[in-house]
């Protein structure tokens, strides 16, 4: 019984090391970006239009799969919370519970899924398949950095996608709530009452929890996509395999820096 109990404990701790050896992994990448990115030698014209076509896509393209999320958000949250808190005659609470549910949780929720299922999957399946067209070999050969050509401009693109979804993300369904809110005679028929009691109950530490929530999970998923994508040792069978397990970690890592990043925002 003894040998079973001591078998379980040193499973148990190799699958901690291994996370740990993960996490390390991610924390080391992600300080080579940010040391990378802060360096005027990094930024040559093919590392700027690598970032600028990494924003377009993750961005840019991305602004009406968000925009429509936000509408279907902002009708079943923003009109329910209305409705309800007007029938209980506890409006004053509109801003506070708007704040709580859009900004501090939604928001960035809803926008780091899309990334990681649009953007997330094609990170890591463009990068495997360069690992079996052996082409990250040949850029090493002639000299280009992988890490700057390949990984710093797809995981700042991303981070900064994250970000700016999430900004819109949360006007969009503010105002797409109200606007539904008042014509169902629901909201208030003074749109300025309405964004005061939203921008009145936002404190600062609102603003910080938004912005770890959107730069944290958003450099993170760009690190462990290209990662997966990149480690592959070069079989075609892997491609989806790396794909897979860069959405599913990326969603884990999303769900754990969401959770830690509300308990020491919020919790006293």
């Amino acid at each position: 019984m003894c040998g079973y109990s001591v078998i379980f404990v040193a499973k148990i701790g190799d699958h901690v090391l291994a996370r740990w050896a993960v996490v390390r992994d991610i924390a080391a990448v992600a300080w080579a970006v940010i040391v990378l990115s802060c360096k005027p030698s990094t930024w040559r014209p093919p590392v700027r239009a690598q970032l600028g076509r990494q924003i377009l896509f993750t961005g840019v393209e991305a602004v009406w799969v968000v925009v429509a999320i936000a509408v279907l958000a902002g009708v079943s949250v923003v009109v329910q919370t209305q409705l309800w808190l007007t029938r209980f005659g506890q409006t004053e609470l509109l801003g506070a519970i708007l704040v709580a549910t859009i900004i501090r949780e939604l928001g960035p929720l809803f926008v780091n899924f899309v990334v990681i299922g649009r953007s997330g999957t094609a990170i890591s399946t463009e990068l495997a398949n360069m690992r079996v067209l052996r082409e990250v070999e040949l850029l090493d050969a002639q000299g280009v950095e992988p890490m700057i050509y390949l990984i710093v401009p797809r995981v700042l693109g991303m981070t900064i996608s994250v970000l700016c979804l999430t900004v819109v993300f949360i006007i969009v369904s503010l105002i797409s709530g109200y606007l539904f809110g008042f014509m169902l005679n629901i909201a208030s028929r003074n749109p300025a009452a309405f964004l005061n009691a939203v921008f009145q109950s936002v404190t600062p530490s609102d603003i910080i929890n938004l912005i770890a929530k959107t730069l944290i999970p958003g450099m993170t998923t760009g690190i462990i996509c290209s990662l997966e994508g990149i480690s592959i040792r070069g079989l075609i069978t892997e491609v989806p395999q790396a794909t897979t397990r860069g959405v599913v970690r990326s969603i884990i890592a999303l769900l754990l820096i969401s959770a830690i990043v509300s308990v020491f925002t919020y919790v006293r």
